[in-house]
């Protein structure tokens, strides 16, 4: 039997679920109610991590569309734009964990939802560049959480034979928002302009604030849409699971421990390399190739559609086969060195470094599904919230130093690639430190009281 499986979940026939005063629901229909969930929870978490990033990632646009010479402002000041979110997204995580626990995840999110698409529609209408850069702080503090509430969120609805494929799902909201965004903007932009069009794509998160309230909830047993008996079915699972993770008392032991820290610091050289792809490709391929925004969306959109396809066959075959980091360093070898030979076919041949652009970003994205599986299956539920704050942080910093470095070199340079260089290398160095990460303790199965049709 494979425990924590949805079968395991679903296809038991014991009433130490159910008091003695009710009568067990078959296992067909909990299976069937437990199967709402990938049709409520997943589209929730989905469109809410994609409306988030949208209001990060279509800077790259403003920039490209010529937001430097509308301001009057430098490209080291533009830069700076970029990265300054970054910032505010890194200094408030494990604050921001603290706030999660304390007032809930779906309340937290909303007010979040409201706050940020403000900041993002206010990034259209400020001219002045000190006040710019502090909304951009802001903007980024208030997305500061979502993405480690998501996967808590996550974590309390999923199994652990379906994480890496329910993460995967959630993390897919970062390319697929990259696809589509690449498209609609680049022609927004030219129909609009990029202020107009930072307006326009702020809005969504404030309104879509009001329908993640009505649908989410913490726990599977406090929502409307799920069955008592389906939602006590699966908690009794997830609490079941965890007892096969040895117990940490303190958040502060977690933090310090040498896995963590390791994870902490191979997702920072992760992200110098993911973020400054993301915010910098539309203005390496414009340059590359001199289109007008609408076709340099379209081609900036490839990456990211091989990308979706590399992430759902990386979480299948990390849910299928259990394994995690061996799923994870290989991807990132073959992006950082997919980049590298960008950088070596820059110079001569457009179409050759563009395609090194589809096989990096493709292979930079796969592995996010298995990686943040890695954490609650080494850590009990107390300290996990914290620890992926930590980890997701120090990616924040990554982010931060990815897209200012990124650029800086390229407004130095007046090319792309030196910027290729150094995500190129920050890759290559995320997958060589996952290869000294601690082996995990063998996970004990935890005291059955239920049994499974297998």
């Amino acid at each position: 039997m494979q425990h924590g499986s949805l079968r395991a979940v679903v296809e038991r026939e014991t009433p130490s679920v159910i008091t003695t005063s009710q009568r067990p629901a078959a296992p067909a229909v909990l299976k069937a109610d437990l199967f709402r969930r990938w049709f409520f929870i997943l589209p929730a978490v989905f469109v809410t991590y994609s409306l988030a990033y949208l209001d990060r990632a279509n800077y790259g646009f403003g920039v490209a569309a010529g937001m430097a010479s509308t301001l009057g402002i430098t490209g080291q000041q533009t830069s700076m734009l970029s990265s300054v979110f970054f910032l505010g997204y890194f200094a408030f995580q494990l604050p921001g964990a603290t706030l999660a626990k304390k007032f809930g995840v779906t309340r937290l999110v909303f007010f979040l939802l409201v706050a940020w698409g403000s900041f993002a529609a206010l990034s259209g209408v400020i001219t002045s560049y000190p006040l710019l850069l502090a909304d951009r702080f802001l903007l980024g503090t208030a997305e500061s959480l979502i993405f480690p509430a998501m996967l808590v969120l996550l974590n309390s609805w999923f199994t652990r034979s379906e994480r890496g494929r329910s993460n995967a799902l959630l993390i897919l909201g970062n390319p697929l928002t990259v696809l589509w965004m690449s498209v609609i903007t680049g022609y927004l932009i030219q129909a609009v302009g990029w202020q107009k069009t930072f307006i326009f794509e702020g809005i969504p998160s404030i309104v879509w604030a009001f329908v993640w309230i009505l649908v989410v909830r913490d726990k599977p047993s406090k929502t409307w849409w799920l069955k008592p008996e389906a939602g006590a079915a699966l908690e009794q699972t997830l609490t079941e699971e965890q007892l096969a993770v040895a117990p940490v008392g303190a958040v502060r032991q977690a933090l310090l421990r040498p896995d963590v820290l390791l994870l902490a610091v191979q997702y920072f050289a992760w992200s110098v390399g993911v973020y400054g792809f993301v915010l910098w490709l539309p203005t390496i391929v414009r340059q590359g190739s001199a289109l007008a925004m609408g076709r340099t969306g379209l081609l900036s959109a490839i990456p990211y559609l091989a990308a979706v396809l590399s992430m759902l066959l990386a979480s299948y075959l990390s849910d299928r086969t259990q394994r995690r980091e061996s799923l994870v360093w290989p991807f990132l070898l073959v992006a950082g060195l997919a980049l590298l030979g960008s950088f070596l076919t820059a110079e001569r041949s457009v179409l050759a470094a563009f395609l090194f652009l589809i096989l990096g970003g493709a292979a930079m994205y796969a592995p996010y599904g298995p990686f943040f599986a890695i954490i609650p299956e080494r850590l009990p539920r107390n300290v996990t919230p914290a620890v992926l704050a930590l980890i997701n942080s120090a990616g924040a910093l990554g982010g931060f130093l990815g897209s200012y470095f990124v650029g800086a070199l390229q407004a130095a340079t007046g090319n792309p690639k030196a910027g290729f260089l150094l995500m190129s290398l920050s890759l290559i160095v995320s997958a060589v430190l996952l290869l000294f990460l601690p082996k995990a303790a063998p996970l004990t199965p935890p005291p059955l009281t239920l049994e499974s049709g297998a």
